[in-house]
């Protein structure tokens, strides 16, 4: 089994850090065999979109034709989603949503042709189904079922984690 395990707090005692320790500890458990492949997105953050990269993005003709090095990062990103068997993400909730650099790994990886496609009726995933297990600390609570929440980052993490499996 492949694990790939994502944090996006910038700090290194954060309770979402530990708490997707703790999923990937008890994953472990069930198959000790497994391997990590570790992405700290607090500690070392990706870029927002780039100019390059939105050009890219802007029409079916130019990502039928991307500019050179516009996707490379994407790919990059979307190749270690395609190898893990199981996504492991810690956030913490910023306000009332997820971490800035958990939205730039997310903008690089959906991407309309590649990992999902438009359909009249919503998005479609097209890579392979998988568990994500995501660990969302935060000071303020809220149950997930409460359809007047006010705290963004639960539907957030289900929406885009829609087309991850």
């Amino acid at each position: 089994m492949n694990i790939l395990h994502i944090d996006s707090s910038p700090r290194q005692e954060s309770h979402s850090r530990q708490l997707s320790a703790a999923i990937v500890e008890k994953l472990l458990e069930v198959t000790p065999g497994a391997s990590i492949v570790r992405r700290d997105l607090g500690a070392d953050p990706l870029p927002q979109t780039e100019a390059l990269y939105a050009a890219a993005l802007a029409s079916p003709a130019t990502l039928a034709a991307p500019p050179i090095g516009s996707l490379d990062l994407s790919e990059a990103l979307i190749r270690e989603v395609e190898a893990a068997d199981v996504i492991v993400i810690g956030t913490p909730m910023h306000n009332l949503t997820i971490s800035s650099v958990l939205k730039a790994w997310i903008d690089q990886i959906l991407r309309v042709g590649r990992t999902m496609k438009s359909t009249p009726s919503g998005k479609v995933g097209m890579l392979r189904d998988r568990p994500v297990f995501v660990g969302v600390a935060s000071v303020a609570s809220s149950p997930v079922s409460e359809p007047t929440s006010r705290i963004f980052s639960h539907p957030i993490c289900r929406w885009h984690s829609a087309p991850l499996g």
